[in-house]
């Protein structure tokens, strides 16, 4: 039976490579803000892409567009968010503060929070959420990395609300990634030979990397794993 798939931020970069690699042997349904760039991804990967405008921290946009679904979903990937810092302009005092903070709870956390929930009941038995997390919520990054390492923490709540339907959740945590838009194309090259450096393979990550994972703990061989964050990030930050 051909498997649903829902990813949210599926236009670019990670979601995109995540919506690729399953568009073999699925139905992917990818989400974003921008029609013009999911249709294009949608093209570009073939006819059993379809792509859905939603804003993923609008609770009336995730409505309508999972309305827009037919049947379970198999596989949810909470992919949408990315550091707001980088689009917020500077303001002072606690109201900035506020604003850069709500901002990146927003897009990281509560973003995967409404579309879980509204998702929740459709999604299959024995499938597959997974979530985008980063590097930064164990190596610090403001309210960015605040908002991943909430993210990390909310999956083990969700692991044993679902894990009686044999439904698993996990989190991905990229490190640093190219071929993606997250640092805006502001990343200066010093600071990514740093990033490289730090990694005990000698290369940035790419989104295949982290495609390749998530379509590994959404198959057959990934049952028993849940509630758990991956790092995948070459060695940068190595656990035990």
């Amino acid at each position: 039976m051909t498997r649903t798939i829902l990813v949210t931020g599926g236009g670019t970069g990670i979601g995109k490579a995540v919506a690729a690699k399953f568009a073999a042997d699925a139905v992917v349904h990818i989400t974003g803000r921008r029609k013009d760039v999911l249709v294009a991804t949608a093209a570009e990967l073939g006819s059993s892409v379809r792509p859905l405008v939603c804003d993923s921290t609008d609770p009336e946009q995730v409505v309508a567009a999972l309305a827009e679904l037919d049947g379970p979903i198999d596989v949810l990937v909470n992919n949408a968010g990315g550091n707001t810092d980088f689009d917020l302009p500077e303001r002072d005092g606690l109201a900035g503060v506020l604003a850069r903070w709500r901002a990146n709870l927003d897009a990281n956390l509560i973003s995967a929070v409404l579309t879980t929930t509204a998702a929740e009941s459709r999604l299959s038995e024995g499938g597959s959420v997974i979530h985008i997390g980063s590097i930064a919520a164990d190596q610090g990054a403001g309210s960015y990395g605040a908002a991943k390492a909430g993210l990390a923490s909310w999956n083990i709540d969700l692991a044993r609300r679902l894990g009686a339907r044999g439904i698993t959740t996990n989190v991905v945590a990229p490190g640093y990634i190219r071929e993606t838009e997250f640092f805006r194309d502001r990343l200066p090259a010093e600071r990514a030979e740093q990033l490289v450096d730090a990694t005990c393979t000698g290369r940035a990550g790419i989104p295949a990397d982290i495609a390749e994972t998530v379509y590994f703990l959404a198959s057959a061989g990934a049952r028993h794993i849940t509630g758990q964050t991956l790092g995948v990030n070459g060695g940068a930050h190595p656990s035990r």
